[in-house]
């Protein structure tokens, strides 16, 4: 990866709907060559997809959590598997440390989130967890 597919990257990263002729003009080059270059970051696995980020009002009634995990070493892949199936588990990161899993989750209510960590704990092969909620946010380089 070069400067220019950085470049291409941090464009998409403030805005993936842009057409490529927008981010070729914006990179002083050729539509074509922009359209190859994503081809190749995206066939090579460096973009492996798009998404949407949701304004403050719109994420503003989820409440947002950090989810912390200790897992059986054996049962690592079945977690992940049943993880996966929970839609309110956007990310899940193996971690080193005290914990081998550090998730985010978000809900519509405390009940639900309730519910969702319960679900989570009952997972076989976490052996514990812990819940950080989210308050606020003070920095978020990221959106």
């Amino acid at each position: 990866m070069d400067k220019t597919d950085l470049a291409l990257i941090t464009e998409l990263q403030r805005d993936a709907r842009l057409p490529v002729s927008k981010l070729a003009a914006r990179l002083n080059m050729a539509r074509t060559t922009v359209q190859a270059r994503l081809d190749r970051l995206q066939r090579n696995g460096t973009i492996t997809g798009f998404s949407v980020r949701l304004s403050d009002a719109a994420s503003k009634n989820q409440i947002r959590a950090t989810v912390l995990l200790h897992i059986d070493p054996r049962a690592t892949a079945a977690v992940v598997s049943r993880l996966k199936s929970i839609p309110n588990v956007q990310q899940a990161t193996s971690a080193s440390g005290r914990f081998d899993m550090v998730l985010n989750v978000a809900a519509q209510t405390p009940a639900m989130l309730d519910k969702i960590l319960d679900e989570i704990g009952e997972i076989k092969g976490v052996q514990s967890s812990e819940s950080l909620i989210h308050l606020s946010t003070k920095i978020d380089r990221a959106g």
